[in-house]
C-alpha cells in the first residue's frame, strides 16, 4: 500500500534538495522507477509532476552546458579585467595588447570574455576582459555565474572604474565577487580621470590611467607585473626571461631550461639585484630576485 500521495510528494522534494544537473536527473529517474504506475488519480498526477521536473532538469543541464565559458590559459600568469559596464575595460585591453576589439560609449559592448596576451618586461602574460558584471551576478543574474567561473581561475584582478561614474557601481561588483568567495590580489585602474578626480577605494591601490597617455600605460604594466607575484630572470645568453614563483633559485632557473641542466648545475654567475657585485659566482641554492641576469654553470 503506497503512502498518501501528499506525503510522497514531500519526501520526493526532500530527496531533491541540493541536487542539480546530472545528479538531479539520476534521482528523478530513480523516483519515477519507484512510483506506482497508476494511470489516473493523485499518483498519476504525482508521476506527471515528477516527469515535468525531469524535463526541466534536462533543459537546465543543456543550458548550463551551452552557456559554460572556458578561457584557455596562455603565458606565465592570467590577469582579469573586472568592473561595471562601460568602465573602459575594452579600451584598456586594446591599449595593453595587440588585439583589435569593438569599443563603444555604451554598456555591454563586450558580451563574452575576451583574452589577449601582452609582454610585461619581456614575459608573456594573458589579460582577460570579463564582461560587465551586474548586481546579482553571484546568483547568476546576467549569466554572472559563468563569468565568475572564468574570474575564479585568474591569478589577479585589474579592477576598472571610470572616474565620472559613482563608486557605488564598483563597490556593487566587488561585493558580487566577494559573495562568490573569490579572493585575488588586485589594483584599480581609474579611467577617464580627465573628466573627474580618481576615487579613493579602501583596500585598493588606485592608478590613474589613460589609453592616450603612454607613460600611464607603462606605469600600469609595471604594477600589473608586480601583481603577478612572479620574478623575472634574464638569461645571459639572451632569449625571453624566465618567470618563476618566488623563492626562485639558480636550480629553478636551470630546471626551467631543461631538467638535465638542473642535474649538472653547479651554480651560476649573476648580475642584478641579488648580486653583491657584477658577475658574482653563487651556488645552486642562491635565491634570485626580480630582474636578475643568470649564467648557469655546469660541471
Amino acid at each position: 500500500m503506497p503512502m498518501p500521495h501528499r506525503t510522497q510528494q514531500q519526501v520526493i522534494k526532500r530527496r531533491l534538495i541540493g541536487k542539480e544537473g546530472s545528479e538531479r536527473i539520476r534521482e528523478l529517474r530513480a523516483i519515477l522507477a519507484d512510483l506506482p504506475g497508476y494511470r489516473n488519480g493523485p499518483y498519476a498526477d504525482l508521476r506527471k509532476w515528477v516527469e515535468g521536473e525531469l524535463t526541466a532538469a534536462r533543459t537546465r543541464k543543456k543550458v548550463v552546458n551551452r552557456d559554460s565559458i572556458a578561457v584557455r590559459r596562455e603565458g606565465a600568469a592570467q590577469i582579469a579585467l573586472v568592473g561595471p559596464p562601460n568602465a573602459g575595460k575594452s579600451s584598456l585591453l586594446q591599449a595593453l595588447s595587440a588585439i583589435q576589439i569593438r569599443t563603444g560609449d555604451y554598456a555591454f559592448t563586450t558580451t563574452r570574455p575576451v583574452a589577449a596576451t601582452t609582454r610585461l618586461g619581456g614575459v608573456l602574460v594573458q589579460l582577460v576582459e570579463i564582461p560587465g558584471l551586474i548586481e546579482g551576478a553571484a546568483d547568476d543574474r546576467g549569466g554572472g555565474r559563468a563569468l565568475l567561473g572564468v574570474l575564479r581561475n585568474a591569478d589577479a584582478i585589474l579592477w576598472c572604474h571610470a572616474c565620472d561614474r559613482p563608486t557605488e557601481e564598483l563597490e556593487t561588483i566587488r561585493a558580487e565577487v566577494a559573495a562568490a568567495e573569490i579572493e585575488l590580489p588586485g589594483l584599480l585602474a581609474a579611467t577617464k580621470c580627465d573628466e573627474a578626480p580618481p576615487p579613493e577605494v579602501p583596500g585598493l591601490q588606485v592608478l590613474p590611467v589613460s589609453v592616450l597617455d603612454d607613460a600611464s600605460l607603462d606605469r600600469l604594466r609595471d604594477e600589473l607585473w608586480a601583481l603577478t607575484g612572479l620574478v623575472r630572470i634574464h638569461l645571459r645568453d639572451g632569449g625571453d626571461p624566465v618567470a618563476l614563483e618566488p623563492p626562485a633559485t639558480v636550480l629553478d632557473v636551470a630546471d626551467s631550461i631543461h631538467h638535465e641542466l638542473r642535474e649538472s648545475c653547479t651554480g651560476a654567475r649573476i648580475w642584478g639585484p641579488s648580486a653583491r657585485f657584477e658577475a658574482q659566482r653563487v651556488g645552486p641554492e642562491h635565491e634570485l630576485r626580480d630582474g636578475d641576469t643568470v649564467e648557469v654553470l655546469t660541471r
